[in-house]
């Protein structure tokens, strides 16, 4: 063969490329490894996260001190914030990369309701379930234990009734409305509503500041340990399997970061699978979780609704098979379009949105689920057929996804 004719030299990159390249081909595992390593390494190692003091932080808190962040070549920075809307102002201007965030709030950033607009992206739903709506010790002793007995003593009780949630657009505030409405209470009309960051819930109805509140565990096993509060519905007999909080950051972060957010989204997406993964990870979880860096409060608030022992405050105790779920066999962290559909469809019948948006554009903007199938093929996460869901809520409605603004628009209780 002559040197015209003969193949130029490989590279020791380009052999290692090659090589790479062919293993990928025969076990998509070793993406991550790869990602880490080669061409697709990370373009920022080194990411701050923000988080709320709320249990479900735990995939995002998990995947930084067990170390599993490193294994995707990233060092993953907790950063204990004080408000959603600190959470919502900080991922606008930069100075947190990403955040365990609430669903709703990302799309209210994006459509401009809420706070400033800017683009958002959402890369994953961190869990499912795991939230509550308690009632205040004095309602509970006049008898409103729950939904049917909260709408009878607020027509015979001629007050002003306050109940509080997180955030204007937040997850929250949209279970807490829905549970109201499907008992008759327009949330809107018969009742005022405020805003108070998750920690400050249980020292607020101490206080008498509020007759109930919606807010992620443990604040609302808290109210029931401190004996002024009754749980009087689960966000999972809401809905159950429902979305809630997700890891949100801004589209421009995953344009200018592409790497960073697919190696982000697979550690925590490792993080959720070993905290479901058994007994032993669950209370280790609850035991790091609980210190005063992360939710400060006691190991005991926290591990028994995570295994789905439950307590109404009233005596009644049960095993609830819908509990807080960060995995599932990979079945919670898909960003399904219909969830953030639903969550738009809640903003226009509440009056949040004016006008009824393009719901499917918008959800296919923020949902990346190109960047969540990469994460899931690295972490041999199973991946849904369809990108749409269909469920069925407390009220006996049916959301699919289809004809959002038919079903917006469907509620006789609204704004």
């Amino acid at each position: 063969m002559t040197d015209a004719h003969r193949p130029a030299p490989l590279s020791r990159r380009r052999v290692l490329q090659a090589a790479a390249a062919s293993a990928l081909a025969i076990d998509p595992a070793l993406r991550a490894c790869v990602w880490a390593q080669g061409s697709d390494k990370p373009e920022k190692e080194e990411v701050k996260i923000g988080f709320i003091p709320l249990t479900d932080c735990a995939s995002v808190v998990m995947a930084s001190v067990l170390g599993i962040d490193k294994k995707y070549g990233v060092k993953i920075v907790p950063s204990k914030e004080a408000s959603w809307a600190g959470v919502r102002d900080k991922l606008v201007n930069g100075e947190l990369d990403f955040a365990h965030v609430l669903y709703g709030l990302v799309y209210g950033v994006h459509l401009g309701i809420g706070g400033p607009k800017k683009d958002m992206a959402v890369l994953m739903t961190l869990n499912n379930n795991g939230q509550a709506i308690t009632l205040s010790k004095k309602l509970a002793d006049k008898g409103a234990v729950d939904g049917a007995s909260l709408a009878k003593l607020m027509a015979a009780e001629k007050r002003e009734y306050t109940f509080a949630q997180t955030f204007p657009t937040g997850t929250h505030a949209m279970w807490l409305y829905y549970w109201l409405a499907a008992n008759g209470i327009n949330p809107m009309k018969d009742a005022k509503s405020i805003v108070v960051p998750p920690p400050q819930m249980v020292a607020n109805m101490r206080v008498g500041n509020m007759d109930g509140f919606c807010v992620g565990e443990p604040w609302g096993h808290r109210a029931i340990m401190d004996g002024i509060g009754i749980t009087a519905v689960t966000t999972q007999d809401i809905w159950k399997d429902h979305p809630e909080k997700v890891l949100g950051t801004s589209a421009d972060f995953v344009k200018k970061y592409p790497n960073t957010a697919r190696a982000v989204t697979a550690a925590i997406l490792e993080a959720g699978k070993w905290i479901d993964g058994g007994l032993s990870n669950k209370n280790k979880m609850a035991e790091t979780i609980a210190e005063k860096s992360y939710v400060n409060t006691s190991v005991d608030a926290i591990n028994q609704r995570i295994l789905g022992r439950y307590q109404n405050g009233l005596g009644k105790t049960w095993d609830d098979p819908n509990y807080m779920k960060f995995y599932n066999d990979g079945a919670v962290n898909f960003p399904y379009l219909s969830d953030g559909m639903w969550f738009l469809t809640q903003h226009k019948r509440w009056g949040l949105l004016k006008e009824h948006p393009d719901y499917l554009k918008v959800a296919t903007e923020i949902n990346r689920i190109d960047i969540y199938k990469q994460a899931a093929a690295a972490t041999k996460t199973p991946v849904p057929a369809s990108p749409m869901r269909s469920s069925k809520l407390i009220d006996g409605v049916v959301w699919d996804g289809k004809e959002p603004a038919k079903y917006a628009d469907s509620f006789k209780v609204r704004a």
